[in-house]
């Protein structure tokens, strides 16, 4: 969804100058594309310290996702025609990169699922919501560009939930058991006092010196005034059309085969998630090796902590409060007392580090106890904004103490901070440092990082490599419960009990989960099937270069190209290899 179309048409289908090259032509198109780009998403432009758009919201109509899709086989249209000839081998990957996202984007676009407009872990009225913590705010018109961003809402509101309509009239609608907690997260954010709103947080900061006393008091009085007769109308009206009536159509079916087209839709997304051709069985049978294969060590583990088997240890970590934080900070002392320890450690496994630093936050309360145990936010080092670590501190009984380790290298360094601050800073067309976003190579470096906690000394007691080990369960079960569910048919019931029998997870986080999974098909099959890529590669590596190979090296090889689908990574890995040997 999102965009501005108004130009792009006429620059999509403008022809490149007859006397240019293949690398001018490509350069001309890669322009051509990211200033598309932006205007088709001010959010993102905005993001990248693209000011042109700053008080644009986006067209979140059918009919802009249609024109869109249009501009996208117009500027494919042109892709295709560039030779490879005369085209560098950076060149020829980005147009490789570029092609694939098309022609996906292309595809999708035809799918009614796109007429689902939220899912368990997100939603339009979450990341509106939180448009205040991803803006820069230094002088008044950074402050008037964002009252305008929220004027525009309800509108956008509407058009939401028009679509949400539809695809419910149509049978393109959530499974109950997933999105229960909808009207919460919407109806939570809603605050009777605007001074205390989220959207009102950049007003109960500190006045910038750029902004005057007068300015600073009109602005904040516009604030309240959004908030109370624009925005929280539109809040309520979107909680009120969930409970009276979406919820009441919700699916009783959970996987999306059931859908109308909902089998070629999910083997669409097995494409995109992970950057592959394995069917939903290959990797049914991928994941259920792999769950075999962590089992084993898990007994290992439970049987050097003295218990009799897996079962035991497990029940003990999910029920000793030794384990688990009694307070919200004392949560968050604990996962930022590690953070610092692994900063401490980065520089003994990579040779190039990202300036962006990065913060800890807790994840807002009107979505906590229904989503997932932490998530990353990037920031932006032409906004001067940090990355965020965000950790969940609902439900403290069911947030153990020995996940903190995995779940940090993860969210944070060396996972997808390291990774995405470092690609924001390559130099890599446009496109490829801000848009590509692939989750095979994303998640699965983040998996990969888990991993690195073992050659880093985390995991130094039996809780936290029990730890380690279910994340790494929960990763592999991944691969068994979201093709089980999408193409197999389970139940959620089905789905959680494998989940329960096999990672040390507390039930309230499988149940997180797995409502994940059920409602957003595809998406978390890329995080075990990129590490084991990357995995692979490692050991390939280690076996041709032997005691030439450098462990830093090698990380930054698999990270200075940053996101690519993964056959593109093994063809990296493969010349660096050779480089290497010459």
């Amino acid at each position: 969804m999102r965009i501005h179309l108004s130009l792009a048409a006429a620059l999509l289908l403008t022809t490149l100058p007859a006397s240019a090259g293949p690398a001018e032509d490509f350069k001309a198109l890669l322009d051509e594309h990211w200033e598309w780009s932006m205007r088709e998403n001010p959010l993102t432009a905005s993001s990248v310290g693209d000011r042109r758009y700053d008080a644009e919201l986006g067209d979140f109509s059918l009919e802009a996702a249609d024109r869109r899709a249009k501009q996208s086989a117009a500027l494919l249209k042109k892709l295709e025609a560039i030779p490879d000839g005369g085209l560098s081998t950076q060149d020829r990957t980005s147009k490789a990169i570029l092609r694939r996202m098309l022609r996906e984007d292309i595809e999708e676009a035809g799918f009614g699922q796109r007429m689902i407009t939220f899912s368990s872990y997100s939603s339009p009225w979450q990341w509106v919501a939180g448009l205040g913590e991803s803006t820069p705010f230094r002088t008044r018109v950074d402050y008037e560009s964002y009252l305008s961003r929220l004027e525009k809402f309800p509108a956008a509101n509407d058009t939401v939930l028009a679509i949400t309509a539809r695809g419910v009239k149509e049978g393109y609608v959530q499974p109950c058991v997933a999105v229960s907690g909808i009207e919460g997260a919407i109806r939570g954010v809603i605050a009777a006092d605007p001074a205390k709103s989220r959207f009102y947080a950049p007003f109960a900061a500190a006045r910038p010196a750029a902004v005057t006393e007068a300015e600073w008091s009109t602005l904040q009085t516009r604030a309240q005034t959004v908030i109370t007769a624009r925005l929280n109308p539109a809040y309520a009206k979107a909680a009120d059309y969930m409970v009276r009536d979406y919820l009441p159509k919700c699916a009783k079916a959970v996987g999306v085969s059931n859908q109308p087209r909902g089998r070629d839709y999910y083997a669409l997304q097995i494409r995109r998630q992970t950057t592959t051709d394995l069917s939903a069985e290959q990797i049914h049978q991928i994941g259920l090796s792999e769950v075999a294969r962590i089992r084993a060590e898990m007994d290992g583990v439970a049987k050097s902590a003295g218990f009799p088997d897996r079962g035991a240890f497990v029940n003990d970590l999910r029920t000793n409060p030794k384990y688990y934080a009694a307070t919200p900070e004392a949560l968050m002392q604990a996962a930022a007392r590690i953070a610092k320890t692994i900063d401490g450690k980065m520089p003994g496994l990579f040779v190039r580090l990202p300036r962006l630093p990065y913060g800890t936050k807790e994840i807002p309360a009107e979505i906590a106890e229904g989503t997932t145990t932490a998530y990353y936010m990037p920031g932006s080092p032409a906004n001067g904004i940090a990355g965020f670590y965000f950790v969940n501190t609902s439900k403290l009984d069911q947030r153990p103490l020995y996940e903190l380790p995995a779940l940090t290298v993860h969210e944070a360094v060396p996972g997808h901070h390291h990774q995405i601050a470092l690609q924001q800073e390559l130099d890599l067309p446009l496109f490829r440092r801000h848009l590509t976003g692939f989750t095979a190579y994303v998640e699965g470096w983040g998996l990969y990082a888990e991993r690195l906690g073992i050659e880093m000394g985390l995991y130094d007691t039996p809780d936290k490599q029990m730890g380690r080990l279910s994340y790494e369960m929960w990763r592999a079960s991944r691969l068994v419960v979201d093709t089980g569910i999408h193409a197999k048919g389970w139940t959620k019931e089905q789905a959680a009990r494998f989940m329960l029998d096999n990672t040390a997870l507390s039930a309230a986080n499988i149940d997180a989960e797995v409502n994940r999974y059920i409602s957003w098909p595809g998406q978390a099959l890329g995080y075990k099937l990129g590490e084991l890529k990357i995995r692979e590669l490692r050991t390939r590596a280690e076996q041709a270069l032997g005691a030439k190979f450098d462990l830093r090296q090698f990380h930054d090889a698999v990270l200075d190209q940053g996101a690519v689908p993964l056959d593109v990574l093994d063809a990296q890995i493969e010349a660096w290899i050779a480089a290497q040997n010459k």
